[in-house]
């Protein structure tokens, strides 16, 4: 499977979504230099390029140029975002040849109070959605807050059935509604924190061997799951990626996680991985 480097581009939201762990991190945006650079390095590590960890990454307003220089690379882009900003953003979006698949988070709307309808906000989704998968570009609306705040679910699937009144086809994360177009359910979890309950030590993970992640200030993390940089290995706008992937810390958190034995604090809180690995 090819590994995945997550690259935020910013840790800017225009939402306070109450599943989202957020960050105590001060808002940044990456540069065009620290973002090549970066994405640079990463390039000998993943084949797929995330342009968020935390934030929303449409916010950037060098988005385009960040799919240009990724694309040069040889990557194929990913992002997730809360699809508040589609709308605006469709024309970049859809003119990236690097684009490869989006993600919305469509449980986005019932953590929020926004200034658009359900309605609205849900067609605007729709929209970008079955043009971008008319393009070849994967289309994924997440409902991801099972056992969790799940008010607007049978409004939002009444509306995505009207929108789209073809078979749907069972898959293993939801459904495939067409060509290049998903619907994906998703448990809510608990992130991981420093302050969370004892979660277990007997699991693994695939941070540093099937993704990384790079933090707005260039501080690289193990997964995409950790807010604020608390496994802290060092910074890629300072240091080569082999030298960070190597350093003690590294190797130790990954030889851990071959044997289903987790040393780091930070990943004995991790609600997913418990949730993936009970």
């Amino acid at each position: 499977m090819p590994n995945k480097a997550f690259l935020e581009i910013t840790n800017a939201c225009n939402l306070s979504c109450s599943f989202c762990h957020g960050t105590k991190r001060p808002i940044r945006y990456i540069s065009r230099e620290e973002f090549t650079r970066a994405a640079t390095e990463l390039r000998s590590f993943a084949d797929y390029l995330y342009f968020h960890l935390m934030g929303e990454p449409l916010l950037h307003p060098d988005l385009p140029a960040f799919f240009e220089i990724a694309g040069g690379l040889g990557f194929k882009v990913i992002l997730t975002t809360n699809g508040t900003l589609l709308k605006k953003r469709t024309d970049v979006l859809l003119s990236a040849p690097s684009l490869f698949k989006v993600s919305v988070s469509l449980h986005s709307y019932e953590a929020n109070t926004l200034s658009i309808t359900p309605e609205q906000y849900l067609d605007e989704c729709f929209d970008f959605c079955e043009r971008a998968s008319a393009q070849g570009i994967v289309s994924v609306m997440r409902l991801w807050n099972i056992g969790g705040e799940d008010s607007l679910n049978a409004q939002i699937l009444d509306r995505m059935h009207a929108r789209f009144p073809e078979e749907w086809r069972t898959i293993f994360s939801g459904y495939k509604i067409r060509h290049k177009l998903f619907l994906e359910w998703g448990e809510k979890f608990e992130w991981p924190d420093p302050e969370a309950d004892y979660c277990g030590d007997s699991h693994t993970c695939f941070g540093l061997v099937d993704q990384i992640g790079v933090l707005s200030d260039g501080t690289v993390v193990p997964c995409c799951l950790d807010a604020d940089g608390v496994i802290a290995l060092g910074n890629l706008f300072e240091t080569p990626l082999s030298d960070i992937l190597s350093c003690k810390r590294a190797v130790r958190m990954r030889k851990a996680f071959a044997k289903r034995c987790i040393t780091e604090p930070l990943c004995q809180r991790c609600g997913f991985a418990h949730m993936k690995n009970p």
